[in-house]
Order: C-alpha cells, then structure tokens, then sequence
C-alpha cells in the first residue's frame, strides 16, 4: 500500500461497443464528495438514444458472446479476476472516491469481488441439458436446452459499486449473455475501471457496455425490446417502476433490493462475538449503507443488559473520519439528503419512546463539511415503531428485548423485509428450529460470512426476487428450451 495515496478523481467515460464517449445525451453530473461536501468532477450522462446504441451492441455482440467456446468465456473471466486483483489498490482508491468507503475496506471488496469472478468463471462449462424420455411407446426423444437470455440490463446502486457488478455480471457472461450495466452517477470511478479491465482480458467490443446515466436512461434500459432481463439492485420504489415496466412484455427480473435484518441473541450466545460484529456490521460497516446489515438486535431478556454494555464499548470504538486514513472505521453519508433523512429517523425514534444510548448527532469539528454522523444505537426499542420497522441506511442501530424463541421469532418475521437474518447460539438444535422458522432469504448462525460466493443470496417479500451467488445465480441467466423429436413412427 502506498504511504501518499493521489485523491484525484479519474476520467470517466460511456462505454459503447468499444468505443469511449466524453459526453452524451443525458448531460453531466458533478460528483460530489461525501467527505468534503465539494464538488470533485464532472461527469458524463447516458440519455436514451445511448442506451439505444449500447444496447445494439450487445445484441450484436451476443451472437458472437453465445457461441464462443465455453472454455474461452472461462479464461476471460479468470483473466479479468487476475486482473482485479493486480488493481486492488486502485479499486480501493477509486471507492473510496466514489462514496467514501475506508480505504483499507475496499481491499476487502476487491479480495470478495475477484472470488465471485473466479467461481462464475467456473460455471461457464457447466450449463446442462436433461433428457427428459427415451423412447417411449410412441418413438419419442426429448431433451432440453439451458440457453442464455441474450442482453441482460443491468442497474446497480451507489453502497458497493464494485462487488455489485462482480455480483451480477459475472454470472451473466459466464452463461453467454452480453450486459449493458447503468452504474449510479454517485460512484461511476469504479465501475471505469471495471471497463478498462474488461477491455484488457480480451472480451469482444459490446459484450461489456457501461454507462452513467439518467433516469430516462435507466427506464430506456429496462423497456428497450432487446433487453431480455433485468437485474437491479437498490431500493424497493424503484424495483417496482420496474416491474411496472417490465410487466407490459412479461420479462423477467432479479431484484435485490433492501432488509431489515433481524440479529438474535439466546441467552447462551458468545456476547463478544455477537456484540461486536452486530455493532461494527450495523453501525460501523460502510456507515450502516448495507441492505444485509443487521440493524434490529434482538437480546434475550436475561442478556439485555449486559449486551447493551458491550454493544456501547464496541461503538466507541468506531473511529469516524478521513476514509484514507488507517485508522478510520466509518466513512460519511452519500450526501447531504442521506444524512438529514437520517437524522430524521433519529428523532423520529426518539419521539416514538426509544432510549438513546451512544450518538445521535452530526460529527462537527474537522468533519462538518461532509456528511458525517455518530454511530447511533437505541435500546427498548418498540419493535412495531418505525426504526424497528423501516430501512434506515445509515448508522443506526435498534436494540429490543425478547423473552421466549417464539417471540424471538414473530418480532423477527415482524417486518415487510426478508432479506437476511442473523443468530447466535451454542445449542445447536435451537439454531435449526429457529432458522425454518424466520422469513427471509438467508440465515447466518454463530458469524457465518456475508455474501459466501457458492451460498444464494436473495430476498423474500420487499427484499426481492431472485438469487445472486450459487448455482442459482448462475442459471438465473439462462432459460430452459425443450425439444421434442418424433421416432420411428413419425412420418417424413
């Protein structure tokens, strides 16, 4: 790692077919950094008619993407994983640029990034067709055919700009389809370089298409005709502009979208483990600016206490500030509309009754020109109240207290959500009776990893449809065709 890191933002470009534009129909963006609060660059925005063009790329691109060898969508991928890695420190960078994720995190992302590469390099030879009759009474022979969609759209958000297109993209090719991906304009230096690297393990021109775009983009993206499938990641209202949209040609989606994660605490858990990484993963961890993070604590009453004290040590030690400095933990807000949207929930909870233990404010001092704020945590929280009930992204955490496993459970499952939840127990049987029990897409026991590449990772109810990570990630970007071939018995 270098001592002096440049803070120079890069150039940013729209990437169509395997050309670079320095300006397009959607006008520019000024990128703002969460940190200073200043504007730091200019970029350039993606209208329709770019998207228009990008998207015949890839459709042209696909009929090449869809029959290149197996083996050879492997070694591109694998490359471009090599690559990644060579690029650590300037992905690291470039995130901490985008958003202001602390620098020594986004070599993490980086790590996590090329492993989900890797393993979906390693699905590329792996699609399988079934015979499903032999020859049957009437001379029948059928089979099918697992094929790729075509051009898939995809619209990722601002909280992980990089592990949200290792998480989507991958896959997709692998299975021989060609993307057009819209980045958020509020991150686009990652998803660049993502570009450049793409171009330099060898895929051909239009199967790799990335633009920062509008709005009008975006909607352009998911109704364009040649899209055959979206993938979207972000916030449940513009999940369902887009299902609107896609519901007039009944295409398909994967949606991965927000949670209120429930993290459980028996009476018999490992308090030093389950407090600390329930802290720093809700109020520490990008700023709380996580759909899996565990934001709703939920403390067997025998524990409460003592898991409120551990929960207000680990807090503190959450060092807010510069996010290329070492020592920084949590890095700021997205913007400014982010932190007073937060400070909002803040109060709203207090005036809901919640007991307000460490935070709560706007870091001032060196730090008021961005968007800072103190890692929060509340106790007794009302688990029907909005902070208990809603997505807070942002560093905010919510402590209630339960007394039996079954209502463990129903405060658990109290929520629109479903996207992840946590647990921490010694007794193993517990752990299995609860997990059936708890509606979500995930279950993570005892500090069980976040985003495991061969585990599916996807919601239930607000928190999506569709898988990312496992071999349903994979198929997810293939459709299934059946052919059926008449036998002896057929005429000519």
């Amino acid at each position: 790692m270098s001592t002096v890191i440049d803070r120079t933002p890069p150039a940013v470009h729209l990437r169509i077919g395997g050309s670079r534009r320095t300006e397009g129909a959607g006008g520019t963006f000024d990128h703002v950094n969460p940190v200073t609060g200043a504007v730091d660059s200019s970029i350039p925005l993606a209208g329709p008619a770019e998207v228009e063009e990008a998207v015949r790329a890839a459709h042209e691109a696909f009929g090449i993407w869809r029959r290149a060898l197996p083996a050879e969508r492997r070694a591109r991928l694998l490359k471009l994983a090599d690559l990644m890695e060579e690029h650590g420190e300037e992905f690291a960078r470039r995130g901490t640029l985008d958003n202001g994720t602390p620098f020594a995190m986004g070599a993490h992302f980086v790590e996590t990034s090329a492993e989900w590469t890797r393993y979906y390099a390693g699905w590329a030879d792996k699609s399988e067709s079934q015979v499903t009759s032999m020859f049957a009474a009437n001379g029948e022979f059928a089979y099918t055919l697992a094929q790729p969609y075509g051009v898939i759209g995809v619209i990722i958000t601002w909280n992980g700009p990089l592990i949200s297109l290792a998480m989507k993209i991958p896959a997709a090719l692998a299975a021989g389809n060609t993307v057009v991906v819209k980045p958020s304009e509020l991150t686009p230096y990652s998803a660049e370089l993502f570009a450049d690297l793409v171009e330099e393990a060898g895929f051909p021109p239009g199967v790799v298409n990335i633009l920062p775009g509008t709005g009008a983009a975006g909607e352009a993206l998911v109704s364009h005709p040649l899209v055959e499938k979206v993938t979207f990641t972000g916030g449940p209202d513009t999940a369902r502009k887009i299902l609107r949209s896609c519901a007039e040609t009944m295409k398909p989606v994967v949606l991965e979208l927000g949670g209120k994660s429930a993290n459980i605490l028996l009476e018999d858990a490992d308090l030093d483990t389950a407090c600390t990484l329930g802290t720093l993963m809700s109020v520490g961890t990008l700023t709380g600016q996580g759909c899996a993070f565990p934001t709703r604590m939920l403390v067997q009453r025998r524990i409460y206490e003592a898991a409120l004290e551990k929960v207000a040590q680990v807090a503190a030690t959450i060092t807010s500030g510069d996010p290329f400095d070492p020592t920084t933990v949590s890095g700021p807000l997205i913007n400014e509309a982010a932190l007073t949207r937060v400070l909002g929930v803040i109060e709203k909870a207090k005036s809901d009754g919640a007991r307000l233990v460490t935070g709560g404010s706007r870091i001032d001092g060196d730090l008021a020109g961005g968007y800072f704020l103190q890692p929060t945590v509340f106790a007794d929280v009302d688990p029907y109240t909005d902070l208990a009930q809603r997505e807070v992204f942002g560093p905010v955490l919510a402590v209630i207290p339960f007394d039996s496993d079954d209502e463990a459970i129903e405060i658990a499952n109290s929520t629109p959500y479903g996207l992840s939840a946590y647990l921490h127990t010694q007794q193993l049987h517990r752990a299995h009776r609860i997990a059936e029990e708890l509606v979500t897409g995930e279950v993570l026991v005892n500090g069980a990893a976040n985003l495991a590449v061969g585990r599916p990772f996807g919601g239930w109810g607000i928190s999506g449809v569709g898988k990312e990570g496992g071999r349903q990630g994979f198929e997810e970007f293939l459709r299934t065709k059946s052919v059926g071939i008449a036998g002896n018995g057929a005429s000519a």
